[in-house]
């Protein structure tokens, strides 16, 4: 476990293996890309897949929103971003670097803590 802080994952239910793969290493490819520019900076999922980001349409996070619509729910969006913040969160915790986290408000941040695990 590479996450200094809470360790607790959960799986996501409703997508198959290659759904999952794909989504984790479009995250990791997010994450890569942050830790390069703002390597001592916190990020959330909202700062790596919102804002500008928001359009998920051509990536494989849509697939995350696609099956909350399919199975009727209330708030599709928002169900989709637990979802692909639980997914973060163990691409974090399987990466060979380390990362702290922790809890800000209702979002969970990480940062990467420069180094990678033994």
């Amino acid at each position: 476990m590479s996450l200094v802080g809470d360790h607790r994952l959960q799986k996501v239910s409703g997508l198959n293996k290659d759904e999952v793969d794909s989504i984790m290493n479009f995250l990791q490819g997010a994450v890569y890309c942050w830790c390069k520019n703002r390597p001592s900076e916190w990020f959330a999922l909202s700062d790596l897949m919102g804002g500008e980001n928001y359009y998920w349409q051509g990536t494989p996070l849509i697939r995350l929103y696609e099956k909350h619509v399919e199975n009727g729910s209330d708030n599709p969006v928002n169900q989709a971003g637990i979802n692909a913040g639980w997914l973060l969160k163990s691409v974090l915790a399987h990466d060979f670097r380390k990362f702290e986290t922790s809890k800000e408000y209702r979002k969970r941040i990480y940062k990467w803590c420069g180094e990678e695990r033994i």
